[in-house]
């Protein structure tokens, strides 16, 4: 996949944002600082190449710049550094924004027919003046092509390659090495010189750097060196190259801090944390307060009417707790459920950690922490959000079953029968009393009819309030378990919100973090 060098640069910025300071710190302000100088150099003169020549001490630096721009222009020597402040040499107009950004301020107007070519002389990187290294190492980051320059006897330097040439692994397009000072060796020990720093060079990672073997004195390989600049000149992509591969480097930095994205599941809450919270919450005393609650209506709507009073005495679960009728504005609502006890919200806690811990196992430690972190700080709302998130649940309390109804008018017939039938005894009692001559009896298989309605009415009435009972047993478990099963999705709508949704927060910002990391280093 291509990508241009405004998307690169915006992509790995991307990646900073979406990652906050679960980057180490130091790394998020380097990355910055390449996004920044990308930025930077994209919107100054894209006519000229910044072609900057690095070396230490007694390299020839300042000889092949001179050499190079075919004046003496700096002052050359090699027992001390003699280059405090870098020197530029400019071929082209319009170039002076670019050198105030590069805070570059000695500038030689070139009066040749090269064009959109700026040469800069750095300070030595080994100078014993920490000032100039820094204007060194500053300058480095900022050129568009480096070319460093070495002589036989320091170009193996452990400090020159693993502070300067290391770092720029992946540069090796903008990258040229100039082994100076040949004139001193034999032709043998200068193809040796030259083969092992290409060897050192390729171990360093810049891989496709060209390697020139020149001296300033006599003017070997200068031509070529000068051939490659000129080119590099009209062709206007090192800078594009550079900053594309300081952007490449530093995105596989990030990348490799970030890890690899293994499969991402719908995040969602799992059977231990949703059981966790609903004994939180008091779901448990809920389901059963629905169960009593509905076995107490049934019996008041069912029962044997000469006995069903007593059982408004027994007082009603669910308005015990405050859940009888539904709250008008269900987010205001709470619940008089007891206060869960120590151990129940420990286990809670518990299982808040344990699922934030499942859930990040494969992150890396930064992310898995600030993901732990966060669930822990929503256990501080939580017991508030499970009672309202209880007290919104539509439980159904209210709603009366229609057998309840039938058996209830069925029950009040029963009664009425009973009833007919001890006047009617009663009437045959006084007639009998006052010795008066009984009316006819009607009879039902040599049983007589009064006696069998009040007899009946009471077998029947308790036989009917029995059945009812059973009946509302199994009704109230089916309540319960519609109860219980809105209840665990209230529940689960909180643990969505208030623990997975900080976690799959997290992991969701890795993810984009990776994407765009991944884009950027494309």
């Amino acid at each position: 996949m291509t990508i241009d060098l405004a998307a690169r640069t915006q992509a790995l910025e991307d990646a900073l944002d979406a990652a906050g300071d679960r980057l180490p710190s130091a790394q998020v302000d380097d990355a910055r600082a390449v996004v920044a100088h990308a930025r930077e150099r994209g919107g100054l003169s894209a006519e000229h190449t910044v072609a900057a020549l690095a070396g230490a001490t007694g390299s020839g630096k300042s000889s092949v710049f001179n050499a190079l721009a075919g004046q003496q222009l700096a002052t050359a020597g090699v027992q001390r550094p003699t280059t405090s402040h870098a020197l530029a040499a400019v071929w082209g107009e319009g170039a002076e924004p670019l050198l105030d950004w590069l805070e570059v301020g000695r500038r030689h107007e070139m009066t040749d027919a090269r064009r959109g070519l700026v040469l800069l002389d750095l300070p030595d990187h080994d100078s014993i003046v920490v000032e100039h290294r820094i204007r060194a190492e500053r300058l480095v980051e900022r050129a568009d092509l480096l070319v460093w320059v070495v002589d036989p006897q320091k170009y193996a330097d452990a400090a020159l390659h693993e502070r300067y040439l290391r770092p720029l692994a992946g540069h090796g397009d903008v990258t040229v090495v100039v082994l100076n000072q040949v004139d001193r060796l034999s032709a043998q020990e200068a193809a040796t010189c030259l083969a092992d720093l290409e060897r050192l060079v390729a171990e360093d990672g810049l891989v496709g750097a060209r390697v020139v073997a020149a001296s300033a004195r006599t003017g070997q390989g200068l031509d070529a060196l000068r051939a490659m600049l000129d080119q590099a000149a009209a062709k206007r992509e090192a800078s594009t190259r550079r900053w594309a591969a300081d952007l490449r480097t530093t995105a596989t930095a990030v990348s490799a801090e970030l890890g690899a994205a293994p499969r991402r599941e719908p995040a969602r809450p799992t059977a231990r944390l949703v059981t966790g919270l609903e004994r939180a919450a008091g779901v448990p005393t809920v389901v059963s307060a629905v169960r009593g609650s509905f076995r107490r209506d049934a019996h008041a709507a069912t029962g044997w009417p000469v006995t069903r009073w007593l059982g408004r005495f027994r007082p009603d679960p669910l308005r015990r707790i405050g859940l009888r009728t539904p709250a008008a504005r269900p987010e205001l609502a709470r619940t008089s459920l007891p206060t869960a006890t120590p151990t129940v919200l420990a286990a809670a806690r518990t299982a808040v950690r344990d699922y934030a811990a499942e859930a990040t196992a494969a992150l890396p430690d930064a992310w898995a922490l600030d993901a732990r972190r966060r669930a822990s700080a929503s256990t501080e709302g939580l017991a508030d959000a499970l009672d309202q998130a209880v007290a919104g649940t539509q439980l159904d309390a209210a709603k009366r079953p229609a057998w309840w109804r039938a058996v209830g008018v069925l029950q009040w017939v029963v009664l009425g029968v009973l009833v007919v039938g001890l006047l009617w005894l009663a009437v045959l009692a006084v007639l009998d009393y006052f010795r008066l001559p009984p009316p006819p009896v009607a009879e039902w298989h040599d049983f007589p009819v009064p006696t069998l309605m009040v007899v009946g009415g009471v077998v029947v009435g308790l036989l009917v309030a029995l059945l009812s009972r059973l009946a509302a047993a199994v009704g109230a478990r089916r309540r319960a378990g519609r109860a219980a099963r809105r209840l665990r999705r209230s529940v689960e709508a909180v643990a969505r919100d208030l623990v997975v949704a900080p976690v799959d927060a997290v992991v969701a910002d890795l993810a984009r973090a990776r994407e765009c990391a991944r884009r950027a280093a494309s």
